[in-house]
């Protein structure tokens, strides 16, 4: 039904619906406000974010205004499309702006200005000083330093398509340069993926737009490459961004040199760019930014060509290819296409096993955060100088490779977590501490840990009991409430196991949307055999803790009498991860089995120690198998499970923890690598007492847990290493067929 669509960002209702169309008449006062009293220019011109302006046939309007409220989308006509190309909007009965296409079109008067761009100057890398000094001033420079605690705060494994954390190795420390997502498809599945990365460095923009443009360009095209993506329909985006240049020709000068450069490399690559965004705004006071183009690849290939940068085993050549550079310090074109096809097909044939584009800290930044994820260690060839480790070289790259391969062998991979250079050793520990270290008063990340030690719980049956009543086929409910993001995820992992899923959207707008969403559900969960409670943020999350939507609406009288039914009479089962869980406890169904009035005696789950949301992978143990839902599992087992959530650390007495391991409730536990319950923040994220993950109520048919186990699939999260799927879908389903 969309014909075009557009965002409300800067500029409001005059960009979000003014572009949409050349002849537009706004109605001012039918746009939704936040907040009362705004006249009619702010209504004109305020941001407004989380909204979208669509255009819509007019014979498609009630119905999608029908679609909208199905959705819980609350959508209404603000305007309509003219054949006159004119801008007009109307507040209050009076029209308040009447401007033709033609006008805007033109940007207002013409206006000039001559450019004046300084002449290019080569950047080149000051070092000075011995090899350890060097590589701790490396690690800890900001723009190489760890940015973990600030990617952690973002959920990197929605959607059940990521195919490269973050940050990879089984330490999940080394950062990869280049986004690798699956193409999103509701119900089926690829193995087609995007590729995505970026490049800028300030030092070379600073010294030399021109130069600074060029190396950006090529340098996020190079990232696309050692990821293992194919150069072909590769397309460029720029973010700019510069200081106001006012009416001096010099500073106007910058960004013209920059556009210069971006366009040559765009030449010699043969790529486009296809947007962007730019800004002339970047002084403050008689502060300046430096002169700004980010350069954004993008591609598309298969998730089988798609190779990680962390280091993979002990006893491998490491070698640097370099592309030959011109009289102005920049590759050569031809020498730079045939060295990214040299690296594709190392890549591709399974010679190089990782790759790394230098960047600021040239060799050595590859190396270290190469080494970091598994722990690898790398001894340099003799030869090599201090200013050959850690001098800039534009459109390099470092390879792992497992046989000998054309290139300058600058080392060796070892078993000894440590970097030698000669007679230096410094150990991946020792440059940990500064590299993560640096911005750990702004994103924290390595809190003190509770040395209290963990037990590893064990409960064990042999055998798990079916439903009393069969379905081949069983249906699963899964509400999705205001926050919600997990709903597909999940829809499709039972449907992959062989239910029957259902997503009800749950309507709050008005009280009477709320009425009918109790109505809906209940009269579905009259025919349902399970309940599944997605993840997601209900509510935002605010104020005062998570899932309180959630539970308010179980705790309607049709709602709260369908569930019991369910569980007292049907032998039915409920699931409830990460927000789902929180809500679960919120209702006393885990660890009780039925919906109470829960009280300070009852556990809980609270914000996370570390004081922030985490995204990573963690490491869970079965601690009791007694759930239906953990029937095809065996206690000891150990699973990888991705994680998002503020508020997942569980509470509880002791005298409840040890009730609830004794009854076999406690279903899993966060491990470390060697597969016991710990307290380290690294592995039991949230600080959870006694490292649980998961509980079921007493007869194991209602489960909560954090971790998200239906973001599952083939060729996701190659750069950690683990079995992701543990198969509670598939024993859901296998509970119902007997």
């Amino acid at each position: 039904m969309i014909k075009r669509c557009n965002d409300f960002g800067a500029g409001g209702v005059s960009v979000a619906i003014g572009e949409l169309a050349d002849g537009l008449d706004i109605d001012l006062n039918a746009v939704p406000k936040k907040y009362e009293g705004l006249d009619g220019t702010e209504l004109a011109i305020s941001e407004s974010q989380e909204r979208m302006a669509v255009v819509v046939s007019a014979d498609d309007v009630d119905n999608f205004l029908k679609l909208s409220k199905k959705e819980n989308l609350r959508a209404c006509p603000v305007a309509v499309v003219t054949e006159t190309p004119r801008l007009v909007m109307r507040w209050n009965g009076a029209k308040i702006v009447d401007i033709s296409r033609e006008f805007l079109n033109s940007n207002g008067a013409e206006k000039h200005i001559n450019a004046s761009p300084e002449k290019p100057v080569i950047f080149k890398s000051e070092i000075n000083g011995g090899f350890s000094e060097n590589y701790k001033k490396t690690v800890s420079d900001l723009n190489v330093c760890s940015k973990r605690g600030l990617s952690e705060r973002f959920d990197s494994t929605i959607g059940a398509g990521t195919v490269l954390m973050p940050f990879g190795g089984k330490y999940q420390l080394t950062p990869i340069q280049a986004m690798v997502q699956k193409i999103s498809s509701e119900k089926k599945h690829t193995d087609d993926c995007s590729v995505m990365s970026w490049a800028y460095d300030p030092f070379i923009s600073e010294k030399s737009p021109y130069h600074g443009a060029y190396t950006a360009v090529v340098e996020s095209v190079g990232k696309l490459v050692a990821t293992g993506a194919d150069l072909n329909d590769t397309y460029l985006t720029f973010q700019e961004y510069f200081e106001k240049p006012g009416v001096s020709g010099k500073r106007w000068g910058k960004p013209l040199a920059a556009l210069l450069g971006a366009f040559e490399a765009q030449k010699d690559l043969g790529i486009a760019a296809i947007g962007g965004k730019d800004a002339m705004s970047g002084t403050f006071e008689k502060l300046d930014v430096p002169p700004t183009l980010v350069s954004f690849a993008v591609t598309t290939d298969k998730t089988g060509s798609i190779v990680s940068p962390e280091f993979k085993a002990p006893g491998h050549d490491v070698i640097l290819l370099c592309p030959n550079y011109d009289e102005n310090g920049l590759p050569e074109k031809d020498s730079m296409l045939a060295l990214y096809d040299k690296v594709t097909k190392l890549l591709r044939s399974g010679k190089a096993v990782s790759c790394y584009v230098t960047g600021t800290g040239g060799i050595g930044e590859a190396v270290f955060k190469m080494a970091i994820g598994n722990g690898i260690g790398f001894e340099y060839c003799d030869g090599l100088t201090v200013a050959d480790i850690f001098s800039r070289r534009i459109a390099a790259f470092v390879l792992e490779v497992t046989e000998k391969t054309e290139g300058r062998l600058i080392g060796r991979t070892t078993d000894q977590p440590c970097i030698t250079y000669g007679n230096e050793t410094l150990s991946l520990s020792e440059l940990s501490a500064p590299y993560e270290d640096k911005l750990e008063s702004v994103y924290p990340c390595n809190i003190k840990n509770n040395d209290t030690p963990c037990k590893d719980f064990s409960y064990e049956v042999k055998e798990h009991r079916s439903a009393a009543v069969k379905r081949a086929k069983p249906l699963v409910l899964i509400p999705a409430f205001p926050g919600t993001n997990c709903e597909y995820d999940s829809a499709k992992a039972m449907a992959d196991a062989g239910a029957e899923p259902e997503i009800i959207v749950i309507n709050n707008l008005t009280p009477a949307g709320i009425s009918d969403s109790v109505e809906e559900f209940s009269d579905k969960l009259r025919s349902a055999q399970m309940i599944f409670v997605p993840g997601g943020f209900s509510g935002g999350d605010e104020p005062d803790g998570s899932g309180k939507f959630i539970t308010a609406f179980f705790r309607s009288a049709a709602v709260k009498d369908g569930v019991h039914e369910l569980l007292d009479r049907r032998d039915g089962l409920i699931c409830g991860i990460c927000n789902g869980f929180q809500a679960l406890i919120k209702l006393g169904l885990v660890p009780y089995g039925k919906i109470i009035d829960t009280d300070e005696h009852c556990p809980t789950l609270t914000f996370n120690t570390i004081g922030r949301h985490q995204s990573k992978i963690v490491r869970v143990r079965v601690a009791s198998n007694k759930s239906p839902w953990l029937s095809f599992t065996r206690v000891g087992d150990v699973y990888s499970v991705p994680i998002s959530h503020g508020e997942g650390r569980f509470l509880a007495d002791p005298a409840l923890i040890e009730m609830l391991a004794e009854n076999g409730q406690i279903a899993t536990q966060y491990v470390d690598l060697s597969g016991h319950a710990t307290n380290n923040v690294q592995y039991n994220p949230n600080g959870s007492v006694c490292a649980v993950e998961g509980i079921t109520s007493p007869d194991g048919r209602v489960f909560g847990k954090m971790g998200h186990s239906e973001r599952k699939g083939s060729g996701l999260y190659k750069n950690v290493t683990g079995n992701y799927d543990i198969r509670m879908f598939e024993a859901a389903v296998k509970y119902f067929k007997g």
